[in-house]
């Protein structure tokens, strides 16, 4: 059987460049739409079959090169013993969030990942054997700043306190986090996933200094210990691209903020490297974008393994036919 695209590109036998796209299962999509009209989000994902169902709709109508699981970053920590629910206004709400050093010793362990063992088990009956599925989870910073800002955040000014007030509380959280983490992907390859992807959306809101204390030791930790074909995705990276490069991932997901022709920490690490068009192109004209995607195409030539995909997720309110477009721009496209 001849490897699925995505695959090549981790050892860089490819010659065609496979695509995907962050939150390619999302509300951009009619058929997304259809299904969440009878449906909070918590429901969602809460039944093995709506998320199976969720995941395999891009694949059906934009025939990208992955699947990736529909499930939250917030998904782990709620079988941790975490009340959370998403507000259509203000996203994830935590209950029960890390107010105060003592909050920590309630973090649970998680035990039961049934559930999305069942979505994935699911889901790969429905795909076809050319398209792996991508199982993920939120770095446990990121995770940690949700938990302890009891939602999203500007200034993240409650981590952060939390982090320089009560720093042996901070790294007992983190370190929590870590080895749930490895559980609940390690859930996931038992089920078959083929890849997963680490999303780490706020360590990039810390200095350098800062981000090798609280972010690489855990990541690093998650890495080596799952054998599989595995993904980093960091935002606002420019400035953390060396450490990123220490991560232990086999593919560096980056966002907007890095230059990929003009990148030497990047350009001579020998890593594989996903990303990076600008996500706020999708609402550019059709010859804008289609030139922006050329450039970029051009611009990653200079790895041996790379994979297209954006700089964050899709907006809800991108065009489909805008990912088709860039999807029929990349197919046209030859590695060197």
């Amino acid at each position: 059987m001849t490897t699925p695209l995505l695959l090549q590109a981790f050892q860089g036998t490819n010659t065609e460049i496979p695509v995907w796209f962050m939150r390619q299962a999302g509300r951009y999509l009619p058929s997304y739409q259809a299904i969440r009209k009878n449906h909070t989000l918590e429901e969602m994902f809460a039944d093995p079959q709506t998320a199976s169902e969720v995941t395999c709709l891009p694949v059906r109508e934009l025939d990208v090169d992955a699947a990736i699981l529909f499930a939250d970053i917030l998904t782990l920590p709620s079988l941790m013993g975490f009340r959370i629910r998403f507000s259509k206004e203000i996203g994830p709400v935590i209950a029960n969030p890390i107010a105060r050093p003592s909050d920590v010793a309630r973090m649970q362990t998680a035990e039961k990942f049934s559930g999305i063992q069942e979505a994935i088990t699911l889901t790969l009956k429905k795909l076809p054997a050319s398209i792996p599925l991508i199982g993920f989870a939120g770095a446990p910073f990121t995770v940690l700043c949700y938990l302890i800002e009891g939602g999203s955040s500007i200034s993240f000014r409650k981590t952060l306190a939390f982090a320089h007030q009560h720093p042996k509380e901070f790294h007992r959280a983190l370190s929590a986090l870590t080895d749930n983490t490895i559980c609940y992907l390690k859930a996931q390859q038992e089920a078959g996933i083929a890849v997963f992807q680490l999303f780490d959306s706020w360590g990039g809101i810390l200095r350098d200094k800062e981000y090798r204390q609280w972010v690489l030791p855990y990541v690093q930790r998650i890495f080596k210990t799952l054998r599989l074909p595995s993904i980093y995705y960091l935002k606002n990276c420019h400035h953390l691209i060396p450490e990123m490069v220490r991560s232990g991932a086999g593919m560096l997901s980056v966002c907007e903020t890095v230059d990929l022709a003009k990148c030497p920490a990047l350009l001579k690490s020998g890593k594989g490297v996903q990303g990076n068009l600008c996500n706020t192109l999708l609402y550019a004209d059709d010859r804008t974008l289609a030139k922006e995607v050329r450039l970029l195409l051009k611009a990653a030539s200079g790895y041996k393994k790379y994979i297209f995909n954006l700089s964050h997720g899709v907006f809800p309110d991108v065009k489909v036919d805008k990912l088709r477009l860039v999807i029929r721009e990349i197919r046209k496209f030859r590695k060197p």
